[in-house]
């Protein structure tokens, strides 16, 4: 069995790393830099950085941001917002990515997924998908939830995986931020209609919503933001919490001693 990632989020805006609800209502949660030191310090399996302005402002990612993490981080770290075309991608995994992270720009030229994952391989393309509850279904959103896209979410992510993704990103905006739960149904139902990883994402408050979106929803990978720049929870502690619940986890035996030793 694979072990399953918890993978803390920054996304950030104008440098800083902020946190809002339903993608809306931004406060600051710290520097970029310094909490992706913190939380490979506490065994994240990775993390994701956000430029959640960048498509709709219509501006690049910030490159100095990437080069910077690269040269203080060893864990994996994937990139995304503001991406365009292949150039983009190219500067950014120089600079130091070991993914990006492309939504809007699948949604305006689908092929960017085919020649992005036959030129620097699949496994470093992962492709975010956001959406919104409509009715009884899921409707793609794109450049921050602004603008919907008539897509239905299963029509995209089966597209998505055609066209050569190696991972899926997937954010329901109407959990953002909520700290209520991710939402189990529609992680399920992506994560039986593809054979490439989900990671989930939109709605952590505790430790047994991450359990619920593993195990329920099926998801290979969790992710998460206020629960960890808040440090109402550490991710040692989520990690242990997980094991004893039966999940596969990256944890080493120091860490769970002393969560056990600190609780």
């Amino acid at each position: 069995m694979l072990t399953k990632r918890i993978i803390p989020c920054l996304d950030t805006k104008e440098g800083r790393v902020v946190k809002g609800i339903k993608f809306v209502n931004l406060i600051d949660a710290g520097d970029p830099i310094g909490l992706a030191s913190f939380y490979e310090k506490e065994e994240a399996d990775e993390l994701v950085f956000l430029d959640i302005t960048a498509s709709w402002e219509k501006r690049n990612i910030i490159i100095k941001l990437v080069e910077k993490t690269a040269e203080r981080v060893f864990i994996p770290f994937t990139v995304g917002g503001g991406i365009r075309n292949l150039k983009d991608i190219y500067y950014l995994l120089r600079a130091g990515a070991d993914k990006v992270s492309i939504n809007t720009a699948a949604i305006l030229n689908p092929l960017l997924i085919q020649e992005a994952s036959l030129k620097f391989g699949n496994s470093t393309i992962v492709v975010a998908i956001d959406v919104a509850k409509i009715g009884f279904d899921w409707e793609v959103v794109i450049n921050g939830g602004r603008t919907k896209t008539g897509l239905k979410v299963l029509d995209w992510v089966k597209k998505v995986e055609s066209l050569g993704a190696g991972e899926i990103l997937l954010t329901s905006m109407d959990k953002d931020g909520t700290k209520e739960g991710y939402d189990i149904k529609l992680t399920k139902i992506v994560s039986e209609n593809v054979n490439i990883p989900i990671i989930a994402s939109g709605g952590a408050g505790k430790p047994e919503h991450l359990h619920e979106v593993l195990v329920e929803g099926k998801a290979d990978a969790a992710l998460a933001a206020s629960i960890f720049h808040k440090k109402e929870y550490s991710i040692a502690k989520v990690k242990g919490f997980l094991r004893q619940k039966g999940v596969e986890m990256r944890l080493t035996q120091e860490k769970v001693r002393g969560e056990k030793n600190n609780g």
